[in-house]
């Protein structure tokens, strides 16, 4: 009979200590899951700041690229838009400084846009002959076919436009010495008469 009570007592106190072990590791559990909760939140708002940033530049480059394709007096289509942080670049040819003082101040004017680097080219001739238009073409792609070619350029982050063997490179690259050899790479390129150099550098 003693033996019997005394298993019985035993059973009791192993059932309660695991019955309070469980109800300490719900509350754990509970904590764990408001602090995971708390955490992948704090997550999901950083990720969504940064998406938003992200958002607000591709916004906004489309924003310019519409006011200037709205205005009848510039080409839009040579000029190349993009956006870091709020700072539009404007890249590409323009018929005369005039012009690229009014694409400017079209840029300026777009909602969200903190300030307009003004990369610009002049043409050199008011119109251009079917035979330099296919030169030009011919130019850029072998610039672009070198720069591909080459380990220290990231050529994906470099454009190349070409206008009466003017050749303009703009884009981002992560040094100077990158964009050294983009801009010497161009240079040694048959038809380039001289090379601008746009290339901003990280």
């Amino acid at each position: 009979m003693n033996k019997t009570k005394l298993t019985q007592s035993l059973i009791v106190v192993a059932l309660s200590s695991v019955l309070a072990g469980g109800a300490m590791a719900e509350e754990t559990f509970g904590q764990k899951v408001d602090r995971i909760a708390d955490t992948t939140g704090a997550k999901i708002d950083s990720s969504a700041n940064k998406a938003s940033g992200y958002m607000s530049d591709s916004a906004i480059t489309a924003k310019v690229k519409s006011a200037l394709l709205e205005d009848k007096s510039i080409t839009s289509s040579d000029i190349s838009v993009e956006t870091s942080n709020g700072v539009v670049t404007l890249s590409g040819f323009v018929g005369s400084q005039a012009l690229g003082t009014h694409a400017v101040d079209i840029a300026t004017k777009v909602d969200g846009v903190k300030s307009v680097s003004d990369k610009l080219q002049v043409k050199d001739a008011s119109s251009q002959s079917v035979g330099a238009y296919a030169d030009d073409a011919v130019v850029t792609s072998t610039v672009k076919a070198k720069l591909l070619a080459d380990d220290i350029v990231p050529s994906r982050k470099v454009k190349v436009e070409t206008q009466d063997g003017v050749v303009q490179l703009s884009g981002e690259v992560d040094n100077k010495a990158q964009s050294d050899r983009a801009e010497s790479i161009a240079k040694g390129v048959e038809g380039v008469k001289s090379v601008k150099n746009s290339l901003t550098v990280k």
